[in-house]
Protein backbone atom coordinates (compact mmCIF):
# COMPACT_ATOMS: atom_id res chain seq x y z
CA UNK A 1 0.00 0.00 0.00
CA UNK A 2 1.58 3.72 -1.08
CA UNK A 3 0.19 6.45 1.22
CA UNK A 4 0.15 9.90 0.18
CA UNK A 5 2.06 12.60 1.23
CA UNK A 6 -0.84 13.89 3.06
CA UNK A 7 -1.44 10.55 4.33
CA UNK A 8 2.27 9.84 5.73
CA UNK A 9 1.94 13.29 7.05
CA UNK A 10 -1.16 12.02 9.10
CA UNK A 11 0.77 9.47 10.35
CA UNK A 12 3.47 11.23 11.73
CA UNK A 13 1.63 13.61 13.68
CA UNK A 14 -0.33 10.56 15.31
CA UNK A 15 2.47 8.94 15.65
CA UNK A 16 3.91 11.68 17.59
CA UNK A 17 0.65 12.19 19.57
CA UNK A 18 0.33 8.56 20.46
CA UNK A 19 4.20 8.66 21.70
CA UNK A 20 3.19 11.42 24.37
CA UNK A 21 -0.01 10.05 25.32
CA UNK A 22 1.58 6.85 26.41
CA UNK A 23 4.47 8.74 28.35
CA UNK A 24 2.18 11.33 29.59
CA UNK A 25 -0.31 8.39 31.01
CA UNK A 26 2.85 6.42 32.27
CA UNK A 27 4.30 9.87 34.32
CA UNK A 28 0.29 10.63 35.57
CA UNK A 29 -0.01 6.69 37.03
CA UNK A 30 3.01 7.07 38.78
CA UNK A 31 2.44 10.63 40.27
CA UNK A 32 -1.52 10.08 40.86
CA UNK A 33 -2.56 9.35 44.69
CA UNK A 34 -5.77 8.18 43.86
CA UNK A 35 -5.39 3.47 43.30
CA UNK A 36 -7.83 4.21 40.80
CA UNK A 37 -6.87 7.05 38.72
CA UNK A 38 -3.34 5.26 38.75
CA UNK A 39 -5.26 2.19 37.25
CA UNK A 40 -7.43 4.00 34.53
CA UNK A 41 -3.98 6.16 33.32
CA UNK A 42 -2.16 2.55 33.34
CA UNK A 43 -5.43 1.31 31.30
CA UNK A 44 -4.93 3.90 28.91
CA UNK A 45 -1.71 3.79 28.27
CA UNK A 46 -2.19 0.05 27.62
CA UNK A 47 -4.82 1.02 24.89
CA UNK A 48 -2.62 3.81 23.73
CA UNK A 49 0.19 1.33 23.08
CA UNK A 50 -1.84 -0.48 20.50
CA UNK A 51 -2.96 2.69 18.99
CA UNK A 52 1.11 2.89 18.65
CA UNK A 53 1.80 -0.47 16.96
CA UNK A 54 -1.35 0.69 14.83
CA UNK A 55 -0.53 3.37 13.52
CA UNK A 56 3.47 2.06 13.14
CA UNK A 57 1.82 -0.90 10.63
CA UNK A 58 0.31 1.35 8.72
CA UNK A 59 3.18 3.47 8.28
CA UNK A 60 5.26 0.14 7.44
CA UNK A 61 2.77 -0.04 4.65
CA UNK A 62 -0.04 -2.87 6.22
CA UNK A 63 -3.34 -1.83 5.45
CA UNK A 64 -4.52 -2.18 9.10
CA UNK A 65 -8.31 -3.62 9.03
CA UNK A 66 -9.48 -3.59 12.97
CA UNK A 67 -11.31 -6.65 14.37
CA UNK A 68 -14.45 -5.27 16.11
CA UNK A 69 -16.31 -2.43 17.27
CA UNK A 70 -14.78 -0.16 20.19
CA UNK A 71 -16.48 -0.93 23.34
CA UNK A 72 -19.42 1.42 24.44
CA UNK A 73 -18.66 4.12 26.26
CA UNK A 74 -21.35 3.23 28.80
CA UNK A 75 -18.26 0.56 30.26
CA UNK A 76 -16.60 3.76 31.01
CA UNK A 77 -18.77 4.99 34.06
CA UNK A 78 -16.43 5.29 37.01
CA UNK A 79 -17.73 3.54 40.43
CA UNK A 80 -14.60 3.43 42.62
CA UNK A 81 -15.22 4.57 46.23
CA UNK A 82 -14.35 7.58 47.40
CA UNK A 83 -9.93 8.67 47.51
CA UNK A 84 -8.46 8.81 50.96
CA UNK A 85 -5.66 11.08 49.44
CA UNK A 86 -5.05 14.60 50.74
CA UNK A 87 -6.93 17.71 50.09
CA UNK A 88 -3.31 18.60 47.78
CA UNK A 89 -3.14 15.35 46.49
CA UNK A 90 -7.03 14.74 45.11
CA UNK A 91 -6.41 18.60 43.54
CA UNK A 92 -3.11 17.02 41.90
CA UNK A 93 -5.24 14.09 40.61
CA UNK A 94 -7.79 16.55 38.98
CA UNK A 95 -4.89 18.24 37.19
CA UNK A 96 -3.19 15.19 35.95
CA UNK A 97 -6.89 14.11 35.23
CA UNK A 98 -8.07 17.33 33.45
CA UNK A 99 -4.77 17.93 31.43
CA UNK A 100 -5.44 14.21 30.00
CA UNK A 101 -9.12 14.72 28.67
CA UNK A 102 -7.80 17.89 27.41
CA UNK A 103 -5.00 15.55 25.11
CA UNK A 104 -8.00 13.25 24.54
CA UNK A 105 -9.58 16.14 23.20
CA UNK A 106 -7.07 17.20 20.87
CA UNK A 107 -5.58 13.54 19.47
CA UNK A 108 -9.40 13.06 18.92
CA UNK A 109 -9.64 15.53 16.78
CA UNK A 110 -6.02 14.80 15.04
CA UNK A 111 -7.62 11.61 14.35
CA UNK A 112 -11.15 13.07 12.95
CA UNK A 113 -9.10 14.71 10.12
CA UNK A 114 -7.17 11.59 9.22
CA UNK A 115 -10.67 9.89 9.01
CA UNK A 116 -11.72 12.58 6.04
CA UNK A 117 -7.87 12.66 4.39
CA UNK A 118 -7.32 8.95 3.69
CA UNK A 119 -8.26 7.28 0.39
CA UNK A 120 -8.63 3.88 1.57
CA UNK A 121 -11.57 3.08 3.48
CA UNK A 122 -10.19 0.43 5.52
CA UNK A 123 -7.81 2.86 6.90
CA UNK A 124 -10.88 5.40 7.23
CA UNK A 125 -12.54 3.11 9.17
CA UNK A 126 -9.11 1.80 11.32
CA UNK A 127 -8.60 5.99 12.53
CA UNK A 128 -12.70 6.13 13.21
CA UNK A 129 -11.71 3.54 15.42
CA UNK A 130 -9.26 5.13 17.22
CA UNK A 131 -11.13 7.72 17.21
CA UNK A 132 -13.76 6.52 19.14
CA UNK A 133 -11.89 4.86 21.50
CA UNK A 134 -9.85 8.00 22.31
CA UNK A 135 -13.65 9.49 22.89
CA UNK A 136 -13.88 6.87 25.45
CA UNK A 137 -10.83 7.60 26.84
CA UNK A 138 -12.11 10.99 27.70
CA UNK A 139 -15.58 9.60 28.46
CA UNK A 140 -13.25 7.85 31.53
CA UNK A 141 -11.79 10.60 32.52
CA UNK A 142 -14.52 13.19 32.73
CA UNK A 143 -16.60 10.44 34.68
CA UNK A 144 -13.87 9.86 37.37
CA UNK A 145 -13.64 13.53 37.46
CA UNK A 146 -17.58 14.25 37.69
CA UNK A 147 -18.23 11.19 40.14
CA UNK A 148 -15.39 12.66 42.44
CA UNK A 149 -16.61 16.31 42.25
CA UNK A 150 -14.03 17.86 40.54
CA UNK A 151 -15.06 18.75 37.14
CA UNK A 152 -16.61 22.14 36.67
Amino acid sequence: MTLTQKEASILKDLKAQEELCIEKYGKYADAACDPSLKSLFNEIKTAETSHLDTINRIMNGEEVAMPQAPKSAAEAKYNGAPSSCSVADKNNDAYLCKDALSMEKHVSGVYNTGVFEFNSPTLRDTLAHIQKEEQDHGEKLYSYLSACGMYC
